[in-house]
């Protein structure tokens, strides 16, 4: 068993780059935890955000999982840019697989920006069915049935929580920047000298070479970068979004959907996910049956259109959530993940509903 400060049923160990690992403390426990859950913090951010998360996610399925907080994009590092970023998660994910061969099965929890950059890293970790037969003494030298690995890991859920898909350009997706026009264009041009190159890739404003911005391409497999192939193969994609009060990631972009596709929600009415106002299951959908966009909107709506066709070929579970009535609810893009078990507790509901809905 590995090495670490155990409390109350969790043990947790820190390395010195400061990502953290949570497991059972009960041995046979976590010697059958077979399931890597991943989580990645948004801009700013550390491996401590999800630290209440975590705790939760061992003290629930003590013996299903091994959940490991990323270190590898922390404070200024997540102005570095997704693809940057996205790289250093794929190599950190590698590592850690390395170093726990037990493990059979790879999840994604992942907040804000950290969607995207977990995207991009599990593109990088794919490796199609065809490259991933393995020869099994067991079955007289006679390949195994060709199956999606992340990592060499098969791939179970994908789960974001208030992750900017259609990214942050135009029509109201940062509310901060009170969906005025002209407010929004500057932001567009100025985003890189608050948010770096991470900035550009949010506002779409990076041309990397003549090449479409970076969230347009994750839409479509480019090269050895299977970013939608890795994405399908998961048996469950989960986006968790606030409906109000994120003033840094807007409803539509996190839940994926149009403005006239936003459902009329209520106060939730199941005691046990108070916060919780909504969900649906979307089927995916073929996009060639998909209508062109006019070409008389403007370019970031046509943008736009174009996200949502291409995630939308995909099935989706959404979940809405509402902090409305909550003292804190200007924080609502803190709650969501309950970034500091202390003031941001009133969301721990959504981490319960997060593993309650968990596959394992």
């Amino acid at each position: 068993m590995e090495n670490g400060v155990c409390d109350n049923g969790v043990c947790s160990s820190e390395s010195v780059n400061g990502g953290q690992d949570v497991w059972s403390s009960k041995e046979s426990d976590s010697l059958s935890a077979d399931h890597l859950v991943v989580m990645v913090n948004g801009i700013m951010g550390s491996s401590t955000d999800w630290r209440y998360a975590a705790e939760q996610f061992v003290k629930r399925l003590p013996d299903k999982v091994f959940v490991h907080c990323s270190e590898r994009n922390v404070s200024k590092l997540t102005l570095d840019g997704v693809d940057v970023m996205g790289d250093r998660l794929a190599e950190e994910v590698l590592q850690v697989i390395q170093r726990k061969p037990n493990l059979q099965k790879i999840s994604f929890v992942a907040h804000s920006v950290g969607g995207l950059v977990a995207r991009y890293a599990i593109g990088k970790l794919y490796r199609p069915p065809e490259t991933e037969k393995l020869e099994d003494a067991s079955t007289n030298g006679q390949p195994q049935e060709p199956s999606d690995a992340i990592g060499g890991l098969e791939p179970v859920n994908f789960v974001t929580v208030a992750t900017p898909h259609l990214g942050s350009r135009g029509n109201k997706q940062v509310p901060f920047l009170f969906g005025l026009t002209a407010i929004e264009k500057l932001a567009s041009l100025i985003i890189h000298w608050i948010l770096r190159r991470t900035g550009e890739h949010l506002f779409m404003t990076d041309d990397d070479g003549g090449k479409p911005p970076l969230v347009q391409r994750m839409i479509e497999d480019q090269g050895a970068s299977y970013f939608m192939s890795a994405l399908k193969s998961f048996k469950r994609r989960v986006v968790y979004s606030n409906v109000d009060y994120d003033h840094f990631v807007g409803w539509r972009t996190s839940s994926i959907r149009r403005i006239d596709e936003l459902p009329k929600w209520e106060d939730a009415v199941n005691e046990k996910y108070p916060h919780v106002v909504y969900e649906e299951h979307c089927k995916g959908t073929d996009a060639e049956k998909i209508e062109p966009t006019s070409t008389e909107v403007s370019y970031p709506e046509r943008l736009e259109e174009e996200l949502v066709t291409g995630l939308s070929r995909l099935s989706w579970e959404k979940v809405d959530v509402s902090f409305h009535k909550s003292r804190q609810r200007l924080a609502a893009h803190s709650i969501i993940q309950v970034k500091d078990h202390i003031g941001h507790i009133e969301g721990a509901d959504v981490i319960d509903h997060i593993i309650d809905h968990f596959q394992t």
